[in-house]
Parts: structure tokens; C-alpha cells; sequence
């Protein structure tokens, strides 16, 4: 069993943090959930089905989210599928906390259907995701911090790629953080 690790890794208040967040205001809901989901699905996901192959709840989540964008599924079955599934995985991986964190960070993008405050917390949960993956359970939280600050910067890019200059529809999302 590994040490007592954090669930989540990075910094609320970095400048790229802060940054983040200011970018994710200047985009419409929609934008954000297709960032989100791609983001998860394209880094996350397969993280996740490595670790734990044969589990497919996570991958239901992804698929049910973009359903319900696409208008093919109702919100409470969605939110069903995202709960009951995804979330449940995150909540039963307790002796592996790659799994965890990457169930937690796929099930954070799903949930920005509901609200696009759940764009952080995908960043939060796939950074300790990526991290604990890449050093494993034993590395020193600045070598962590390191990883995090690599994944926000990369999670920014990401929504660069796909962000509409000017939107006229912003989220203006209210952070609580």
C-alpha cells in the first residue's frame, strides 16, 4: 500500500492556476465541455484503462456526457451514468490511487455538463492522476508540483486550441476557490 497521498495536486492560487481560470471565463459552456471531455478522453482515459483494464464505467461517462451535448440523452440519465459509474469507480480504487484519480478526473470532465466549475477540478484530480503514474508513490511533493505545474500548462494549451476568440456567450464561471 502506498503512503498517505494527496487526491488532488496543484496549486488553486499558481499564476497558472489563476490564469486557467481566466481563460475558462472567456469561454462558452460548451466550449468547455468539449475541452474537458476531449482533454479527459484523449489523457486521462487511457490512463485509467491501463490501470484498470475491463472497467468501463469511466468510458460510459465520456460517452453518456457527449451524448447529452449532442442531444441524444436526458440530464438525469446522464447524471446517472456519471454518478453511479464513473464517480463509484473513483469511490472503490481506494489501494490504487492512479485509478482513483483518474476515475475522479474523467468524472469531474463529465460533470461540467452540469457545471463548468467542474473544468478545475479535472485539472486537480488528473495531475495527481499523471503524477502519481509517472513517479509513482514515493516521490517528493515538489517533484509532484512540478508535474502539476507541467499538466496546467498543458491543460491551457489544450483549451487555446479550441477557444473561441471573442465569444460572445462566456461562462463567467464563479470559482469559490
Amino acid at each position: 500500500m502506498p503512503k498517505k497521498l494527496r487526491k488532488m495536486l496543484g496549486d488553486v492560487n499558481s499564476p497558472s492556476a489563476v490564469a486557467l481560470r481566466e481563460l475558462i471565463d472567456t469561454q462558452s459552456r460548451d466550449t468547455i465541455r468539449i475541452w474537458c471531455l476531449g482533454y479527459a478522453e484523449n489523457k486521462i482515459l487511457p490512463i485509467f484503462e491501463r490501470v484498470c483494464p475491463g472497467d468501463g464505467r469511466p468510458r460510459n461517462a465520456v460517452i453518456a456526457a457527449r451524448d447529452y451535448i449532442q442531444g441524444k440523452a436526458k440530464f438525469p440519465v446522464v447524471k446517472n451514468i456519471i454518478l453511479n459509474e464513473c464517480h463509484a469507480a473513483a469511490r472503490e480504487l481506494d489501494d490504487n490511487p492512479i485509478a482513483q484519480a483518474a476515475a475522479r478526473a474523467i468524472g469531474q470532465s463529465t460533470s461540467t455538463i452540469h457545471s463548468v466549475t467542474h473544468s478545475l477540478g479535472l485539472f486537480f484530480y488528473a495531475a495527481a492522476a499523471i503524477a502519481y503514474d509517472r513517479l509513482g508513490y514515493e516521490a517528493e511533493q515538489a517533484e509532484y508540483a512540478l508535474i502539476a505545474e507541467e499538466l496546467c500548462l498543458d491543460y491551457t494549451k489544450a483549451l487555446k486550441a479550441v477557444m473561441i476568440e471573442n465569444e460572445p456567450n462566456p461562462a463567467k464561471c464563479n470559482w469559490n476557490c
